[in-house]
């Protein structure tokens, strides 16, 4: 938060600046009806003073009424001369015929029986009313006041205009003195304003101080800080405003300690659980994840905040958010690939306020795929078993009634049928012994007995006695050759001899069985940096690519009904597996259809010198 503004944005500056108006306009008010009213006293006085008395007006009214022109044009020069003692105004004296008969301006007598030209002096003349104007001359810039009086004499009622008496002065003294009274006051408003701005500075710091030291701290208790206390100046508005800024950082506080414990101890829990857990807010979109959710999901955290729950988990579809929030429901989320499998269960639940208010929803997301796998695997297990079980089972059957119904009397047929009888009992006792293996190694309590081994001795073992089994046969059923290539540096492994020994005889058995006669089996022996690699090929039908990831699998066959018939019971492999990943190594296939097929066999190895294995000797 940026906590420096500049100083005309601050409230400091508003205060001052609001007061120096107020003081400014009202000053400005004040001497705007002061200077009018001055000038209106002034020229008030200044026409007072310009204007005739009334014996002068009534002397010049009478010498304009008298029969000798002459005498009485020097009678009226006289009176104006009489008259004009300190006035400085220029006074005509004009007769009802326009014609000027004396003037106050010595040096312009030379006007005295002219005509006038003067439009307003003859309509003073014809309407008898007084006339005032003040004009203003541009070229000198002085102003000037015109008065025109009507001389009227009155006799027996009725009243007759002789004359009118024009007076024209000049204004300049009267707004000098305006002026310069204005200029005082002006000077004394400045003044005014300038202490009052100062004045209102000190007192806008004088209000202001608390609410800065008050800012102060509420951006400390926006940072986290809550240490600080404001300093109470008084017991006024902004002194209780100090108190509550202190109780509200206390208060604070203690809610920040409580909520950030509670938001700990959340996070805690959802971090470490496996469960995915998303919360939306009322509209749907997502304000919680955590990171088990945004696993599943394959999203990042920040990238699901904000979206909606709909388009997160992929239901827009099928759901609305109405449907969640009014019906919430359990759902199974398929988000399985071709080569990832991922299935989710999602429940869902409101949350709800006690007024009702719904202001959200979670749903927590369990993965159920090992589950569903499981299931799956034992649905198929039981079905693989009960058809396994069922198809010698039935064949024993049959040939036991077809024995009870006498066929035992037949001393060709009763052999046959005992000898099948008695393949079928054995192929189920074998299929039983390899179901019990497995359960053992799925419980863990099939135990391995690992040692040292010379894998070269043992796989040379396992494939002598092979071709001892085809050197002791008169009539073998198929004949094949083994090739061996082996490293001739002895590898020593830690094995479990008496379970390698039947991975080993099983690849070879399969080998054997789906090679043609005459067939070559070939068998290697090398090692990598870290990793012993044994291999047994065969030049059978192959195993199609669809069928590849599979053949590993408990009970499964590609071909079935030929597999069956050779007596297999689709579990070797499936042990194979099991017994090599006992001992922390890996077995594969790779097969071309009509090419035949190699399994692989890796295990773990260091290299040991030879006289290191008697060390502990």
């Amino acid at each position: 938060m940026n906590n420096r503004i500049k100083f005309y944005q601050s409230i400091k500056f508003k205060i001052a600046l609001v007061f120096a108006l107020i003081l400014l306009v009202t000053l400005e008010i004040v001497g705007a009806v002061f200077v009018r009213q001055l000038e209106h006293q002034n020229l008030a006085t200044f026409k007072n003073q310009i204007q005739l008395q009334t014996y002068v007006t009534n002397s010049l009214t009478t010498q304009l009424s008298s029969a000798d022109e002459t005498k009485a044009n020097g009678r009226i020069k006289t009176i104006l001369n009489d008259s004009d003692s300190g006035n400085t105004a220029q006074i005509q004296v004009i007769d009802n015929k326009g014609t000027i008969r004396g003037t106050n301006q010595i040096n312009n007598q030379a006007i005295v029986g002219q005509k006038t030209t003067d439009d307003n002096v003859k309509n003073a003349i014809y309407n008898g009313k007084k006339f005032e104007k003040t004009t203003y001359d541009s070229s000198t810039g002085a102003r000037y006041y015109t008065m025109i009086s009507p001389l009227i004499k009155s006799s027996n009622n009725n009243s007759t205009v002789v004359g009118v008496v024009y007076t024209r002065a000049n204004l300049d003294s009267v707004y000098d003195s305006i002026n310069s009274i204005t200029l005082i006051y002006l000077f004394a408003a400045s003044i005014a304003i300038i202490l009052g701005l100062l004045i209102s500075i000190v007192i806008s710091r004088a209000i202001t101080r608390p609410i800065e030291e008050m800012k102060k701290q509420t951006i400390r208790i926006a940072r986290g800080d809550y240490s600080g206390q404001v300093h109470v100046y008084g017991n006024d508005e902004l002194g209780q405003l100090a108190s509550a800024v202190n109780n509200l950082s206390v208060r604070v506080e203690e809610s920040h300690e409580s909520t950030e414990s509670e938001r700990r101890r959340l996070d805690s829990v959802l971090a470490n659980m496996t469960d995915g857990v998303l919360a939306t807010d009322r509209r749907g979109n997502v304000i919680i994840i955590n990171e088990t959710a945004a696993s599943f999901l394959d999203l990042d955290e920040n990238q699901a905040m904000g979206k909606s729950i709909l388009d997160v988990l992929d239901i827009r579809k099928d759901y609305s958010l109405r449907d969640l929030l009014e019906k919430p429901d359990e759902l199974i989320l398929d988000f399985s690939s071709e080569d990832h499998s991922l299935v989710l269960h999602a429940h869902f639940s409101l949350i709800q306020r006690e007024s009702g208010f719904i202001s959200g929803l979670v749903c927590v997301l369990r993965d159920i795929t090992e589950q569903q796998r499981i299931d799956q695997d034992r649905k198929q297990f039981v079905s693989n078993v009960s058809h396994e079980l069922r198809t010698p089972l039935t064949s024993v059957r049959s040939y036991i009634e077809a024995l009870s119904d006498g066929a035992w009397k037949d001393p060709k047929l009763a052999p046959k049928f005992l000898k099948v009888t008695q393949d079928e009992t054995d192929r189920m006792i074998r299929m039983i012994n390899d179901l019990l293996t497995l359960s053992r190694m799925d419980s863990g309590t099939q135990k391995m007995e690992v040692e040292l081994v010379n894998i070269n001795e043992l796989f040379n073992y396992v494939l002598n006695r092979f071709d001892m089994i085809l050197k002791k046969e008169d009539h073998p059923e198929k004949t094949y050759t083994i090739k061996r290539y082996f490293t001739k540096r002895d590898l020593w492994v830690d094995l479990d001899t008496d379970r390698f020994t039947q991975v080993l005889d099983n690849l070879m058995n399969n080998a054997i069985k789906y090679s043609p006669d005459g067939g070559v089996i070939t068998c290697r022996l090398y090692e990598t940096r870290n990793k012993v690699i044994l291999s047994v090929s065969d030049q059978g039908l192959g195993i199609p690519r669809k069928d590849i990831p599979h053949i590993f699998d408990r009970f499964y066959r590609v071909d079935k009904a030929r597999s069956r018939q050779q007596g297999g019971s689709g579990l070797g492999l499936a042990i194979s597996k099991e017994t090599v990943e006992a001992l922390h190594g890996q077995i594969w296939a790779e097969s071309v259809e009509g090419k035949g097929s190699t399994f692989y066999i890796a295990l773990p190895y260091e290299p040991v010198e030879e006289e290191d294995l008697w060390d502990e000797v």
